[in-house]
């Protein structure tokens, strides 16, 4: 049998133990041991085994991924983002789904500063959606709202997807950072449209919430919400200026986020004794989808499979555009059944061959990639931001209702993509300009 039938039986037998429910991580460590021992021999295979995930977790530029859950562990903990939705709210609450449309502001900040749209989905769940819902608001537009304004956290910066694509393509995270600024505010200004349009066409949806604040309940309000600005800005202007880079950013990020809450005095030893367990988890589970992923690529390249695929294609006459739509189509329908990170670094061992026969920028790439794992986030089956507001909300709103309510958000996140395919420029320009 060729390497290359071998290497596609083992991709699908990957799949299907995914699709089993099996770990990610190892699913994809037992097909690579597998396929190296039918390719060569149960000793390379041992020897993969060994060498890999010592050589992979000693990897110095890695070390900015439990940096950043640190930050986003602490700043959710302590209570840095906790005023972000009521200063929102009493800025926008005029306009049609104001509410809404606050929640959008306020998923967005809190998404830079956790990195974690799962997190930012469970905070924004508790706090917006039940003041939403007691002021009349449709209930499919109330959910709909936090599960895809979840979703910010995967493309505003700092990001753990880019780092992971950064690290696995070899870009610059630096770049990426930047280049997801753009997209992720465009995302923001779509969601927001939508919502207004809606509410405008159908004002059921959204009954105008009678506020007049006053300008010191306004100023008080904004006092509550300087520590976020104050966080992302000591990460990001960092990595702009040159003063350390993306890795040695995670570290800053983590301490000035330790220092504010110290600061307001919220940094109690069970916050961070729970922010540290939480970081340990999550980069436990990160760094094991990480290892089985470099042994899949390890095995991949030894199959041939890729270099067969970029062929194949390459021959077919097709072009980047149509290239760019079957990745989405895969995308999107893979990320129904596979969480995002695990389904990023299982397909990017051969969507780079391709990227790379066909010139395509990297940078680019990557944003569009994440946006496709942004709305993975919210299709049904799986849709982990939609289980995760349905579970933080208990019995108020049934999982059909939320479905129904995040669909004009996937709608939206489509022409948001098609925009940032249609005019690369969206992505590559701020950070061929700051760079």
């Amino acid at each position: 049998m060729s390497g290359e039938m071998i290497g596609v039986i083992c991709v699908l037998a990957a799949f299907a133990m995914i699709l089993f429910r099996l770990s990610i991580g190892l699913s994809l460590i037992c097909v690579s041991f597998v396929g190296f021992t039918w390719i060569v021999n149960t000793k390379a295979a041992f020897s993969m085994l060994a060498s890999v995930p010592f050589s992979f977790v000693g990897d110095w530029n890695l070390s900015a991924i439990p940096m950043f859950l640190l930050m986003g562990y602490v700043a959710s903990g302590t209570g840095l983002t906790a005023g972000l939705f009521r200063a929102a709210r009493l800025l926008l609450s005029r306009l049609p789904g104001g509410l809404a449309v606050s929640s959008v502001g306020a998923s967005g900040l809190f998404a830079a500063a956790s990195g974690s749209s799962i997190a930012t989905s469970a905070a924004m769940a508790k706090i917006a959606t039940p003041e939403m819902l007691n002021h009349g608001y449709h209930p499919g537009l109330a959910t709909g709202v936090i599960a895809a304004g979840g979703t910010l956290g995967s493309m505003i910066p700092p990001s753990i997807l880019l780092l992971l694509y950064g690290y696995y393509a070899e870009v610059s995270v630096g770049q990426l950072f930047i280049a997801g600024i753009v997209p992720g505010l465009l995302t923001m200004a779509f969601y927001s449209a939508m919502i207004i349009t809606r509410c405008k066409l159908d004002p059921r949806l959204a009954p105008p919430v009678e506020e007049h604040p006053s300008l010191g309940e306004i100023i008080e309000a904004l006092r509550d919400v300087w520590p976020l600005p104050v966080l992302i800005a000591s990460v990001m202007v960092g990595i702009f200026v040159g003063f350390f880079t993306p890795t040695q950013a995670g570290a800053v990020g983590a301490f000035a986020a330790c220092l504010i809450a110290i600061t307001r005095r919220t940094l109690t030893f069970g916050a961070l004794r729970s922010a540290v367990e939480e970081t340990l988890y999550g980069t436990a589970s990160i760094f094991l989808i990480l290892i089985g992923t470099t042994m899949l690529t390890n095995f991949l390249a030894l199959s041939g499979l890729p270099t067969a695929i970029s062929e194949n294609v390459m021959n077919s006459g097709i072009g980047v555009y149509t290239l760019l739509i079957a990745i989405a189509i895969v995308y999107i329908f893979l990320g129904m059944f596979v969480d995002s990170i695990g389904l990023m670094l299982l397909t990017l061992p051969i969507i780079m061959p391709l990227a790379d026969a066909f010139g395509i920028d990297l940078i680019w790439l990557g944003i569009i990639i994440v946006k496709l794992l942004e709305i993975g986030l919210m299709t049904p089956p799986v849709g982990l931001n939609v289980y995760v507001i349905s579970s933080a909300l208990g019995s108020k709103v049934g999982l059909n209702t939320i479905f129904l309510g995040v669909s004009w958000f996937i709608a939206t996140d489509l022409l948001c993509l098609s925009v940032i395919i249609l005019f690369p420029v969206l992505a590559t320009f701020l950070p061929g300009f700051v760079m």
